[in-house]
């Protein structure tokens, strides 16, 4: 099966691909069927430049494209489809660790969540005790008026009983 996938080239830590065609059973540093283009992702901007019509030749004839090359020829309009997404396999042990932490995210943000309700609802407590008590207060000057009065009644009352 025929494939059109990236040969790396270039210096150290400066990476630039050509786009190959080749078998997919071979390796991409060995023999190639046909260099379609070139493809160097450092620098300000990457520079792409594919010959369109080699490309659709060989995806014509029946060609793969790696999941890289695809999103490539995708952004560049050669072809038309969605990208694809790059396939990651995780390890067992990898995925519960992440899961683990996942987890402790989870239980972070319900405690969190958990302290700010009970913040919320101490305020609010607080403001109707503040409420009521501002009410007793605006109710005490009227009550205590009254027995200030009844006091002193019976005060003089006692004076003349005496």
């Amino acid at each position: 099966m025929l494939m059109l996938r990236l040969q790396r080239i270039g210096k150290k830590k400066q990476p630039s691909y050509r786009l190959i065609v080749s078998e997919k059973a071979k390796d991409p540093h060995g023999t190639n069927i046909e260099i379609l283009g070139m493809y160097n992702p450092m620098g300000k901007e990457s520079t792409v430049s594919f010959n369109a019509e080699r490309v659709q030749y060989w995806i014509g004839k029946g060609a793969q494209t790696s999941n890289t090359v695809h999103n490539l020829l995708v952004g560049q309009g050669i072809i038309e489809g969605k990208k694809k997404k790059k396939s990651v396999s995780l390890t067992t042990k990898r995925r519960g660790k992440i899961e683990e932490k996942r987890k402790a995210e989870e239980e972070k943000v319900a405690a969190k969540k958990a302290v700010e309700q009970a913040a919320k609802e101490a305020a609010e407590a607080e403001k109707k005790a503040a409420e009521e008590a501002a009410k007793a207060a605006a109710e005490a000057p009227a009550e205590e008026a009254a027995p200030e009065a009844t006091p002193e009644a019976p005060a003089e009352g006692e004076a003349k009983a005496e």
